[in-house]
Parts: structure tokens; C-alpha cells; sequence
């Protein structure tokens, strides 16, 4: 089979990527069009990248074919149809006029083609979910293919709908900015101030790995690029200090995927659910603060504990960098963050947002001579090229969730759903919960977030709304579940990731994540019950329900893990811990006092208890 020469294929893939982030950039910059020109455009892109970074045949991009390149000629000209023939999309009156027969030609092979890179870049889940979909709305949802095809293609509620207008409004320019902002040396300096931070205390290199990942996940919002990046670095370490290969690489997966919920750059999910919401970005990135700091609070703390029951030291401290000299050198690479958080802060969308922090980047580096030199063209055609290239799973992730909404929306089955989780939960909220949990949980084994995120608040967010949950703490509740399933066995493509670096057995690392991760799934029942936690009410109220979080995530923690502050926990302690952490999960001031003084009786037996055996272990000794 004819196929282009490996030189040739090379250039033409760097073309298409640099192009497609040169012109995303001319779009935040000078406003965006039509929507079916930005949002055609941006999927043409994205297919036409698809179909040449993964050819049809078995090989590397050098296997190019003639088959893939009319693949990309017909994709580009199905995804910009819309677009060319405007002024007839605009008049026509959706549902009513029959499609013509160019409409069918053109929006067909557009869905065929979708799903096809689709299935390249993510499997076959999400390909197999979206015809599963088309399915039931051509035979149980009672649709013909013109309405279907008329709602999918013709209007902006389907392939066209609110998650490609994400992808192609805010997350390509925050991925783009990750591009840039990796390649300017921050990924050393988050190293560093880890290091600096935490690398001498007890467990440092498992505390360097929690916080490492956190800086940089909240860059990336990918929990297995954040593995690659960080863990290369963090697991090893870990490992030469004493921490179990299994438990290291727990660490590495956990850490990881809360990058996903770290403000102030959330994964794709989050401006999605901006979207739907109605709110600003920065709404959203508030909603998730308080939940994201209890979640790493709680890793920070599990390592704490582990590497205090097995005896682990830090550090030496003369290996260790010096805070001063790190931000002295390299703190600088910091603004571009602080830039992004000060024009949201004023009041301006995600997008202008994102231009800020990507013209800041450059800039940034000539600060300080280390840096200075940091950015050539190559690199910076090496960034733009990375962005687009990472965009990818994303774009033809929410342009193939788009016909799951459409046809959720056309046939009604939201509704639907929503009356059979109600009927299951018999009105109870635990149980709704519940189901919502494994859903998501099971939903994001096989689908990316993003479109697990997308089709639950279709089919599971409507029912807990009726419940009696606040429509963002919904809304939080499930995109949580969503992301954790990175890190919950069978399939936890964190732990897959982290376990090849790390050299242990599979189980044993998917257990250790789950245990480490647990208060994780803790964490969006508390926010549930006391909306507080999303900065939702009085402050007097919002610190009360901060502080007893605090505390619950740390014995929860502490009870995992076996060890409490001043000791060794014992059985029956741990059981005290765990209640307490449990009790104090529900708001309200009589389950807050029974938890505190379920603390306060471990915190008295330790005291009683330890004093006593470490007399006599100094005697013996």
C-alpha cells in the first residue's frame, strides 16, 4: 500500500498540530466565529491529527497511507459541511424540514469517522457507548434517522453541542499552556520545592511525590501523564528509602489523579460543568478548593502515618535543595500560575484567562538568567505542536459525548433514568448516592472523564437534584466519582501507569491506592451533606465544617494506617478513629461532639499507654 515517506509524514503531522494551536490562539485572541465554523473547525483539526498520529496501519506515524489521507479529506470536508453551507443551517427549521441528501452523505460519514478515532486514541468503550446510544434512539426512543440526524449534525445539541464548544473554547488553551509551562522548567522547580518542603521529614520522598503531583496536576489534569512525569522521579526515590514498591507506586497514582480537582487548573470535566452550571470557571474552581485540599490532606497525612508505623527517616538534609535558593533560581516560573488565578480573580472568562498565562510563559524566562535561554523556536514549535497533540483525546472524547446528549435530549431518557434511580433508591438519598458512586466509579473505568462526567449528569445528576442535593454539589459529586475511577481496581489506568514503574505486583498496588485514596471517596458524601465545603453559606459555618473535615480525613488516615500522633494505634483505637472520622462526616454539633470525644479517649489511651512502654522499652534496653 502506498504511504507517505517517514520525513514527509513528520512534517506534515508537526503542520496540521502547529497550525491547528496557531489558530486556536488567533481565535481566543480576536473572538470567536460562528459557532459551527469555530466548533467545525476545531473538530476538522482534531480528526485530521487523529487519523494521521494513529494510521489505520500497524505501525508509527511513518505508515501514513493513501487510505488514511483520504480519511482525512473526508473527515476535514464532513466536520466544516456545516460551516460552508451556513446560511442553509441558520433558516432551515430543525425537525420540521427534511434533510437533504448531502446532509445525510456528510453528517454519516462525519459520525462513522468520529467514532472510528475515536476508538484510535481511546478504545473501543466510548465508540461502542455512542452506538449504543444511536441504538435505543432509533428503536426504543422511537426516532427516525433524519430526526436524529437533524438533532446530531444540524443543530448545536448534538456532535456540535456544549462539550466540543469546551474543548475547543477552554481546554485546548489550558493544555496548550501546560505545554508551554513544562517546557520552561517548571516541572524542576515543582520538583524542587517539594524537595525543599518536605524531603527531610519523616516519609519525605513519598510527601515530595504528594505534593509534586499536585503542582503539576494542576498543569496537566491528566492522572497518567502526571504519573509519567512525576513518578519517574518520585517512585525510585521512594523505593531506595524503604517504602514497599507497591505502596510507592499507590502514592504516585493517588497523588496523580487528585490533579484532576486541584484548582487553579482543573481537568477538562471542570469547564464542562462551568458550562452547564451557568457559572464562571473561577465558581467552579471555588466549589472544588476546599475538597481538593481535604483530599491531599488526607494523602499527606496517610503517608505521614505509614512512614511513622514502619520507621521511615527523610532525607539527609544535605541532599536536599534550599527553599531560598529554589525560588530565588526558579521561583520565578511561578507567575504564569499566579497571572492565570489574578485575571480570573478580575473578572475575565477561562479563555482570556489562558492567553494571559500562555504569552506570560516566555516572558516569565527572561527573568532570571538559569531560565533565560530556555525557549528557542524549536521549542516553541515543539510546544504548540504538544498542545494540539494533547488536546486530541479530549476534542474526540466530547465531540463523540455529544451523541450521547443528543440523544438523551431528543428521546427523553434522562427523565426516564431519573424515575429508575429514584424507584431503586426508594427515595433515599444514602442509596441514591450509592448508585451514583458505583455508576461513576464504572462509567470512568471505560470512558475517559470527561464524557463519564458528561453522561452522568444526563442520566444520574437530574435524580439527586430531586433528592434534595444542591445542584453543584451534584454536579461535584459525580465528576469525583468520575476521576477516582482512575485508581479503583479492575480497571485504574493510574495504577497501570505508576505499576510499570514501580516493578510491583498489581494487586498489591491496586489495594494500597484504594486504601490510601479511601478518604478520597469519602470526601464527596461530606461535601453532600454539608454544602459549606463548596463555600456555600455563612463562614462561621463554612470554618466549622472545615475544621471537622480536617479532623475526620486525619482520622481516617490515622486509622488506615495504623498509627496516631503520639503512636502505634492498637486495634480497638483504630476502630475509634475510623468511627469518628465517620461521625464526624455528618454535620450538625451533636455528631461533631461524639467524634471529638471519640478522639479525645485514643488521644487519652495513647497517652496513658505509651509513656508507660517507652520507660520500660528504655530499661530493657
Amino acid at each position: 500500500m502506498l504511504s507517505l515517506p517517514p520525513n514527509a509524514a513528520r512534517r506534515l503531522i508537526t503542520a496540521v498540530a502547529v497550525a491547528m494551536s496557531v489558530y486556536q490562539l488567533y481565535i481566543a485572541f480576536a473572538g470567536p466565529p460562528d459557532a459551527y465554523v469555530f466548533r467545525g473547525s476545531h473538530l476538522a483539526f482534531a480528526l485530521a491529527l487523529a487519523f494521521l498520529i494513529m494510521p489505520g496501519v500497524r505501525g508509527t506515524a511513518s505508515k501514513i497511507s493513501a487510505l488514511d489521507l483520504v480519511l482525512v479529506g473526508v473527515a476535514v470536508a464532513a466536520a466544516l459541511y456545516p460551516a460552508f453551507n451556513l446560511d442553509y443551517i441558520l433558516n432551515r427549521i430543525y425537525y420540521v424540514d427534511d434533510p437533504k441528501f448531502n446532509d445525510y452523505v456528510f453528517g454519516g460519514a462525519l459520525i462513522l469517522l468520529m467514532l472510528e478515532a475515536t476508538r484510535r486514541f481511546t478504545g473501543w468503550a466510548l465508540p461502542i457507548t455512542a452506538i449504543a446510544f444511536l441504538a435505543y434512539g432509533l428503536t426504543a426512543g422511537g426516532q427516525s434517522v433524519g430526526i436524529m440526524l437533524d438533532q446530531l449534525y444540524l443543530t448545536t445539541e448534538g456532535i456540535f453541542g456544549i462539550p466540543l464548544y469546551v474543548s475547543a473554547t477552554y481546554v485546548m488553551l489550558f493544555i496548550l499552556f501546560g505545554a508551554f509551562v513544562e517546557r520552561s522548567g517548571a516541572g524542576q522547580l515543582f520538583m524542587d520545592f517539594a524537595l525543599a518542603l518536605a524531603g527531610g521529614s519523616s516519609g519525605g520522598p513519598a510527601k515530595v511525590a504528594v505534593i509534586t503531583s499536585s503542582l503539576f496536576g494542576t498543569v496537566s489534569g491528566s492522572a497518567v501523564a502526571n504519573v509519567m512525569t512525576t513518578g519517574t522521579f518520585t517512585i525510585p526515590l521512594m523505593k531506595r528509602t524503604g517504602y514497599r514498591p507497591a505502596f510507592a507506586g499507590a502514592v504516585e497514582a493517588v497523588a496523580s489523579t487528585g490533579g484532576q480537582l486541584m484548582p487553579p487548573i482543573m481537568g477538562a470535566a471542570a469547564f464542562v460543568m462551568a458550562e452547564f452550571l451557568g457559572v464562571s470557571y473561577l465558581t467552579v474552581a471555588a466549589f472544588a478548593l476546599l475538597p481538593a485540599a481535604l483530599y491531599y490532606v488526607a494523602v499527606f497525612m496517610a503517608v505521614h502515618f505509614e512512614a511513622k508505623r514502619i520507621g521511615l527517616v527523610g532525607l539527609p538534609q544535605a541532599d536536599l535543595p534550599r527553599l531560598g535558593q529554589v525560588l530565588r533560581e526558579r521561583g520565578h516560573l511561578f507567575l504564569p500560575l499566579v497571572i492565570i488565578v489574578a485575571v480570573l480573580l478580575a473578572g475575565r472568562s477561562a479563555a482570556f484567562a489562558a492567553l494571559c498565562g500562555i504569552g506570560s510563559v516566555i516572558p516569565t524566562t527572561w527573568l532570571r538568567e538559569s531560565t533565560r535561554r530556555t525557549f528557542k523556536l524549536a521549542t516553541i514549535v515543539e510546544a504548540l505542536e504538544s498542545g494540539a497533540r494533547n488536546t486530541l483525546v479530549v476534542a474526540m472524547a466530547c465531540a463523540t459525548a455529544g451523541i450521547v446528549i443528543g440523544t438523551i435530549t431528543l428521546t427523553g431518557l434522562g427523565l426516564s433514568f431519573t424515575g429508575v434511580v429514584l424507584a431503586l433508591s426508594q427515595n433515599s438519598l444514602i442509596l441514591a448516592l450509592l448508585l451514583t458512586m458505583f455508576a461513576g466509579i464504572l462509567l470512568g473505568m471505560g470512558l475517559p472523564t470527561t464524557p463519564a462526567y458528561i453522561v452522568q449528569v444526563a442520566l444520574l445528576v437530574p435524580a439527586l437534584v430531586k433528592l434534595g442535593v444542591t445542584v453543584e454539589a451534584a454536579h461535584l459529586f459525580v465528576l469525583y466519582f468520575a476521576v477516582l475511577s482512575a485508581i479503583t481496581p479492575p480497571v485504574a489506568m493510574a495504577v497501570y501507569a505508576a505499576n510499570g514503574l514501580s516493578g510491583a505486583g498489581l494487586v498489591d498496588t491496586s489495594w494500597a491506592a484504594v486504601k490510601l485514596g479511601l478518604t478520597g471517596y469519602i470526601i464527596p458524601f461530606m461535601f453532600v451533606f454539608a454544602p459549606s465545603l463548596l463555600l456555600i453559606g455563612d463562614w462561621q459555618v463554612v470554618t466549622m465544617s472545615v475544621v471537622t473535615a480536617l479532623i475526620g480525613v486525619t482520622c481516617l488516615a490515622a486509622g488506615l494506617h495504623e498509627y496516631f500522633f503520639f503512636g502505634p494505634a492498637r486495634p480497638w483505637e483504630r476502630i475509634l478513629l475510623i468511627v469518628a472520622a465517620m461521625v464526624l462526616i455528618k454535620p450538625g454539633i451533636w455528631s461533631d461532639l461524639i467524634g471529638l470525644a471519640l478522639i479525645g479517649v485514643t488521644v487519652a489511651s495513647q497517652f496513658l499507654v505509651r509513656p508507660h512502654a517507652s520507660i520500660s522499652g528504655n530499661k530493657t534496653a
